[in-house]
């Protein structure tokens, strides 16, 4: 079968969950199936050496031959919104270009940026051939949910307009949590068109570190008998810091819990200047970490936060959450309730759930896993038992092979 794939990011560049796209083509290729992926030339997070480097090398074979990656050359991403959306506009044109005089069996596309899913129906409609839809961001209910549009706006229409040409069109949509799929059938898509993937991490790199061989403890000053609440991941407005910031403030009087934050986003600055302002003690904030190190960042913590914006939570289940269990962590989440993630940290037992937005709820969990060190370390043990079975890049592979072979005529 030839395989024709679309991403808006790939290695090496910086981005939440890189790993997954990469794990996904190549395990795609390990199966014998031939995969074009077309991407552009990277731009997030690295620096000029590496942009030209892919300039220069705009073509790369994997896997035996069976995973090729083509690079199109694009402006470099920034923070510019404009900018931006028309720079989506430009890749998806050039990807639906490219698309015309390939031959392939079937696409697939990530939800990344939105307008994806449409090219690929568009491409779908001229070579008569399947659809498989990766939604792991449900728009525009996220840019409702960032603040970024109101629903009822303009945006909104139009995105509603683009998000339903998607499903109506896509074959298979893999969704990653049951709530997600939830959603989607509230919004009309037949229930047999849509299958949840939970996703993974990569368990043979973000390993449980022991402290006296986790070398961020020297470099950032920190007793290796404290007890340690670590975020990492973005710094934005769904994931709402404050509620960390908050609890943080409730637990100053207990020097021995300290809070250390690793991220980037549109409010990074913003919660570095409400750190220094306020004299925190217990709370320190640093620069998001690369993939490479996440073993190092979250074996700091013997907690791990996972935390939303409330009623943001239904529609997302954070990567993050696999990466804290990989590190041996027990989970600590500030969420919205009935949601997946409560229902995997209750029943398996792996760390406390706060309803979303409760710093005092937040506050009294942590203190109770510090205040029981062995129970707290016992969820830890549980939580990487846990994603070694069930969320492992294997595991994880396997389920988008078995869903993408029905199109394998």
């Amino acid at each position: 079968m030839k395989i024709l794939a679309f991403n808006a990011y790939y290695e090496p560049e910086k981005a939440a969950s890189i790993y997954l796209p990469r794990n996904i083509y190549e395990g795609f290729a390990e199966h014998g199936w031939d995969t074009a992926l077309f991407v552009p030339v990277p731009t997030r997070g690295v620096d000029r050496e590496t942009r030209n480097y892919y300039k220069r090398h705009q073509r790369e074979v994997r896997v035996n031959g069976k995973l090729k990656i083509i690079r199109m050359r694009l402006y470099r991403e920034g923070r510019n919104p404009i900018l931006r959306a028309i720079r989506y506009v430009l890749m998806n044109a050039m990807f639906l270009l490219k698309a015309v005089h390939m031959s392939a069996d079937m696409i697939f596309v990530q939800s990344t940026p939105p307008t994806q899913g449409a090219m690929a129906a568009v491409i779908k409609k001229l070579k008569k051939i399947p659809f498989v839809y990766n939604l792991q961001d449900v728009f525009p209910d996220s840019m409702v949910n960032a603040g970024m549009t109101k629903q009822g706006s303009l945006i909104w229409k139009i995105g509603r307009n683009v998000e339903n040409f998607t499903y109506r069109n896509a074959d298979k949509i893999i969704v990653i949590s049951e709530n997600m799929r939830q959603l989607l059938l509230e919004k009309g898509v037949a229930k047999d068109k849509i299958e949840v993937v939970y996703n993974w991490v990569e368990t043979e790199k973000v390993v449980p570190i022991s402290r006296k061989d986790n070398y961020l403890f020297d470099e950032y000053g920190l007793d290796r008998d404290g007890f340690y609440v670590v975020y990492a991941g973005n710094l934005g407005q769904v994931q709402n810091i404050d509620v960390i910031l908050d609890a943080a403030r409730l637990l100053e009087e207990n020097s021995a819990i300290k809070f250390i934050i690793f991220g980037q986003g549109v409010l990074q600055e913003e919660y570095r200047i409400r750190i220094e302002r306020e004299k925190r003690p217990n709370i320190s904030i640093h620069d998001l970490l690369p993939y490479e190190k996440a073993s190092y960042v979250y074996s700091l913590g013997n907690v791990g936060i996972v935390s939303c914006k409330k009623g943001y939570g239904g529609s997302v289940m954070p990567s993050k959450t696999c990466s804290i269990m990989a590190a041996g962590s027990a989970v600590v989440a500030s969420f919205d309730e009935h949601t997946d993630l409560q229902e995997i940290i209750e029943d398996n037992k792996i760390g406390k759930f706060c309803r979303a937005g409760d710093a005092k709820l937040l506050a009294e969990a942590i203190t109770e896993l510090y205040e029981d060190i062995d129970s707290c370390a016992a969820m830890g043990q549980r939580a990487r038992e846990y994603v070694e079975k069930w969320r492992s890049r294997e595991f994880g592979v396997s389920e988008y092979v078995r869903i993408v072979s029905r199109f394998n005529i």
